[in-house]
């Protein structure tokens, strides 16, 4: 039967693996997972009993560094933004806050218009809403002031109802 942090392990893995463009490869022994070539997750070897891995969190790297399972990734990693998790049936850490990060990790590693798909940037949704409501504004404006420049048509009584009047 698997342990707590096998299962949890996994379903990261599986996560990861939705993303866009995402495949797994395996240097030094260790999984790891990419995204057009370059690392967004260590995940360590198979065999371990505890579950080490490794995100890069450019945004929340300060609030994850605070938890007391993680630290700063070695080899010097850790000076931009690598955080090294390891975990064990102890371990305080949900699998939302986890997943989380693997997909702050996959937004930091992945080309823009793949990030975006996972999480869009709130200030280019908020500009491009705002450019539509802008462009539907215009042409309503447009359609406005073609209307104003005609005469209104009027009804002219017809047949034996226009010879009373």
């Amino acid at each position: 039967m698997p342990t707590p942090v096998r299962t949890l392990r996994a379903k990261l893995r599986d996560f990861a693996l939705t993303l866009p463009e995402v495949h797994e490869d395996m240097p030094w022994g260790e999984r790891a997972l990419k995204v057009k070539n370059k690392v967004f997750v260590f995940m360590g070897r198979d065999m371990d009993t505890d579950f080490g891995f490794s995100v890069k969190l450019p945004n929340s790297n300060k609030t994850a560094l605070r938890l007391p399972f993680t630290s700063p990734t070695g080899y010097g990693l850790g000076k931009s933004g690598w955080v090294t998790a390891k975990l064990d049936d102890q371990s305080q850490a949900s699998f939302e806050m986890l997943r989380d990060w693997v997909k702050e990790s996959y937004c930091a590693a992945a080309p823009k218009g793949l990030a975006e798909q996972v999480q869009p940037d709130p200030a280019k949704a908020k500009a491009a809403k705002k450019a539509k409501a802008s462009a539907a504004k215009e042409i309503a404006s447009k359609r406005k002031s073609k209307t104003e420049g005609r005469v209104k048509s009027t009804s002219l009584p017809i047949g034996k109802r226009a010879a009373k009047r």
